[in-house]
């Protein structure tokens, strides 16, 4: 089996954990409020804290208490993550990465020396010495230097929580790049929805030490159950697709997905590039019939009602544009007055769509 698999079991001080978690290559949040047990799992994946039960990665065994088999830290092939970056304040950025590099007998390198430095966007920084960095920079070094050891499984515990608005936004997209291009698990801790939203896969939902929720990223968001905000307006679906074509005359982007395309307005970009959207359910409407020729709004697409949510004044609508979910907020006046109801073939209007970027 390809990926992380473990069941871990760890009381003290009042506070236990008691969890199974697997984790294919690509991006899984563990999502939750501070204290829920998000760092200590991974403190137990690297073997720095001492729980009960397995771990496995790609099939070999790290911890399988039943056989008395328990490998320490250094025999982990992983790289760990920060919150505050681990450099060496005396040394240059160069010899930072070197210290990584050497960790790693050449034999076993899976990350060579210009793939870190261009994935992270490094190489300007690297005659400079740390204590000249920004934050920002610091922490593209550190996980420069993590990848360079050729780690099988990547720990980041909320990497960017120590940042400030603009280098948290710098290094987002450097993060998305080791999403795209590395093939191994990546277990990522926040409790920060923009950052889960941007770059997860998938999620497992955390809450006194347990997984309460897990899945894709999408189909939590679309079912509802994955609270990325806890405000009723911030409901909503995330939508993958690629830049197919733009317009430098309207500057309207062409993204296309799985069921179609979207028309949105944004700087000129590169075709081909993948791009996260992300609508929230009180930019979408319904109309019975297309009016997409006779109105402003851009992206209307054939849909079926699948589900009907909610008894207070406001509902929550899941429409199905075939492999891919929409959600719609609307009154129950509204359902009444267009006779609204499961099953039902309608439009659905999307009246903004979100870049994430």
């Amino acid at each position: 089996m390809k990926g992380l698999s473990c069941a871990l079991r760890l009381q003290r001080d009042g506070f236990g954990l008691d969890l199974e978690l697997d984790a294919a290559p690509g991006v899984t949040a563990l999502f939750g409020r501070s204290g829920c047990g998000k760092s200590t799992t991974l403190r137990c994946l690297a073997g720095l804290a001492r729980a009960q039960g397995r771990v496995q990665l790609d099939g070999e065994t790290w911890q399988d208490d039943a056989r008395s088999v328990f490998l320490p830290t250094h025999r982990r092939p992983l790289g760990f993550v920060f919150q505050q970056p681990e450099l060496f304040a005396h040394m240059t950025v160069r010899r930072n990465l070197e210290f990584g590099l050497r960790r790693t007998p050449a034999a076993r390198r899976r990350v060579v020396w210009e793939q870190a430095i261009a994935l992270l966007g490094i190489d300007a920084l690297l005659k400079r010495g740390v204590a000249h960095l920004s934050g920002g920079e610091r922490q593209r070094v550190a996980i420069a230097r993590t990848l360079l050891t050729s780690p099988r499984l990547l720990l980041m515990d909320e990497p960017l929580s120590a940042l400030d608005v603009t280098s948290k936004a710098a290094i987002l997209p450097y993060l998305e790049r080791l999403h795209r291009e590395l093939d191994i698990p990546v277990i990522y801790v926040s409790h920060a929805p923009d950052e889960v939203v941007r770059l997860a896969d998938r999620v497992a939902l955390m809450r006194d030490g347990r997984i309460v929720e897990r899945g894709p990223l999408t189909e939590l968001l679309a079912a509802g159950r994955l609270p990325l905000g806890g405000q009723p307006g911030d409901a909503g679906v995330i939508i993958d697709g690629t830049l197919e074509a733009f317009d430098e005359r309207t500057h309207l982007a062409t993204i296309r997905f799985a069921d179609g395309t979207f028309r949105i307005a944004l700087d000129n970009t590169r075709p081909g590039a993948p791009i996260r959207l992300r609508i929230h359910a009180s930019d979408v409407s319904i109309a019975l019939h297309d009016h997409s020729g006779e109105t402003s709004i851009l992206n209307v697409f054939p849909a079926r009602i699948a589900e009907i949510a909610g008894d207070g004044p406001t509902l929550s609508v899941r429409l199905d544009l075939g492999s891919t979910a929409l959600l719609a907020g609307i009154t129950r006046h509204s359902r009444e007055h267009l006779g609204l109801h499961e099953g039902q073939r309608v439009h659905a209007q999307v009246k903004a769509v979100a870049l994430l970027d």
